[in-house]
């Protein structure tokens, strides 16, 4: 990987933890760790230094696997906890979260935006990838104090506001992650061509995909399960 400024690494580094924080918090509020608590309490940190053990170690440079590494090593077994927390711990795990932790977690993504236009800059992924490309990923980042202000911080909960945030935000994580995948230099690469999505294959941009989307994508999902149900807290 080019060599590149060291505040975008850590920029990243920060804001990948962030991430983790805020879901930390959520999770905290909790009260005293029940059985899913304590699993997932044990997994993250696990899987945080999992990830970056491949990560340098060059695991997912195989340009030529298929499917990609990342997709198979990476994405796939976060997607799969997600799925599982959501068939066995509704009740006991994602129902409990408040939903203001779960909102102003997706603050992250301004940071993450502009640390994607620094590795657009230096050549690492492809502009279509950035807020000058496809991806409107930041409003996600910029719109969440300002649903938070807006539908949790008054005596009525902005049911309604919060539904809407929770379903854009939801797409433009989609639309992001799709042009991601199609932009990987693989053998199955969609478009990109001439500045593939290189950086996600290295470290510490390899939390990108296995660490951040994951939580985005939960903290979207849990928020949206738990309006549907009714609960506004």
């Amino acid at each position: 990987m080019v060599l590149l400024p060291s505040y975008v690494s850590i920029v990243f580094v920060l804001t990948t933890f962030a991430a983790v924080a805020f879901l930390l918090k959520s999770i905290s509020s909790l009260g005293p760790p029940q059985l899913p608590s304590k699993i997932f309490l044990v997994l993250l940190p696990l899987w945080i230094v999992f990830q970056a053990t491949l990560g340098l170690g060059g695991f997912y440079q195989d340009q030529n696997s298929i499917p990609p590494t990342i997709l198979v090593f990476g994405v796939l077994p976060a997607l799969l906890l997600i799925v599982t927390y959501f068939l066995l711990f509704r009740s006991s795990f994602i129902e409990p979260m408040p939903l203001g932790p779960l909102t102003l977690l997706h603050v992250v993504r301004i940071p993450v935006e502009i640390v994607l236009y620094w590795l657009f800059i230096g050549g690492q992924i492809p502009e279509v990838m950035t807020f000058e490309g496809r991806n409107f990923d930041i409003l996600s980042g910029i719109l969440a104090p300002i649903v938070y202000l807006t539908a949790l911080r008054r005596a009525v909960p902005g049911k309604g506001i919060l539904i809407a945030y929770n379903i854009v935000g939801l797409i433009l994580l989609v639309n992001v992650v799709a042009v991601a995948v199609m932009s990987l230099p693989t053998p199955v690469q969609q478009m990109a061509f001439d500045q593939p999505n290189r950086a996600v294959l290295f470290f510490p941009y390899v939390w990108l995909p296995t660490i951040i989307v994951p939580i985005v994508l939960f903290s979207h999902l849990a928020a949206l399960w738990k309006l549907a149900k009714g609960h506004t807290a």
